[in-house]
């Protein structure tokens, strides 16, 4: 390994690291300003599938993690206050609510050249969002005063880690060896296997998608190896939650296998259509290079 390769991958290193504890920041802020109110909402508003279902995508699209509201409804199941067949519609929900991470990463692939378009660049962004959290965080009294500064602040980290981790990749657009390796995800079983083992090892499917759309900028990612990627690291997710089933009673276990087989299914079917429909009619935009977006 030479000098360039060791700083291109601390250097996508740091950036990871950086994006996921911005994103840990801005969760633990928004449920530090919720209290207890997202669990008794996840208790009582659970009384018919649709309604647990848009529950589910809401309290996901908050917290950015379908992972850690499913654990949450664990926890509900294993001590009584919910049974399985609410649990259901809340689940299906989170993985529909875990999509709106993504597009707030975009955000950082604004290119902001003149006018309003450098108003909305990452840099400016980022930096406002860090200097008001920071006036909330240090010099105000209340509690929801310094949650909403430490929402502030894990922003402006995630933000700057997606930067780091884009700039640290962008060099290997130029590289062959870089190119082929993300070719091969074109095979379908590669690609879901890589989705779900990357997922498993940072432990969240927000930040594999964020570290997805930090490579699309080498211009290497095609629709063709992005589909099966993104449908491994669907079924990634559910790693911390059946760690988060260990030591549970048998519906607290249910309840995190039930978020297993959402995803599998989901994968499975995708999977099996997407390809399908591909050998009847030849999809032309499969070897379309993909952006962030």
């Amino acid at each position: 390994m030479n000098i360039n390769t060791f700083i291109l991958i601390l250097t996508l290193m740091s950036g990871i690291a950086l994006f996921l504890y911005g994103m840990m920041v801005m969760g633990d802020g928004l449920k530090q300003m919720a209290g207890n109110k997202l669990e008794l909402i996840l208790y009582k508003l659970t009384n018919t599938p649709l309604k647990g279902l848009m529950l589910g995508a809401a309290v996901t699209a908050i917290i950015q993690s379908s992972s850690a509201t499913t654990v949450m409804v664990v926890g509900f199941v294993n001590a009584g206050m919910m049974k399985v067949t609410q649990a259901i519609g809340i689940i299906m929900g989170a993985n529909i609510g875990t999509s709106i991470t993504g597009w707030i990463l975009c955000l950082s692939y604004i290119d902001g050249k003149q006018g309003i378009a450098q108003l909305l660049s990452t840099a400016t962004l980022s930096a406002i969002v860090a200097i008001v959290g920071i006036i909330f965080r240090m010099f105000l009294k209340k509690d929801w005063q310094h949650a909403l500064g430490n929402i502030m602040l894990g922003f402006a980290i995630l933000m700057i880690g997606m930067q780091t981790m884009s700039g640290s990749v962008a060099p290997l657009k130029e590289s062959e060896v870089f190119i082929n390796a993300l070719t091969s995800f074109n095979n379908p079983i590669l690609g879901i296997g890589f989705g779900i083992l990357l997922t498993a090892i940072i432990q969240s499917a927000s930040a594999g998608v964020g570290i997805l759309q930090a490579l699309s900028v080498t211009g290497a990612i095609t629709f063709g190896s992005a589909f099966p990627m993104i449908m491994g690291i669907g079924v990634g997710a559910a790693c911390p939650v059946l760690l988060s089933a260990i030591g549970t009673n048998k519906f607290g276990k249910r309840t995190a296998l039930v978020y297993l087989v959402n995803d599998m299914c989901a994968m499975i079917i995708g999977t099996i259509l997407f390809y399908s429909a591909n050998a009847l009619l030849h999809f032309d935009f499969l070897n379309m290079s993909m952006s962030p977006v």
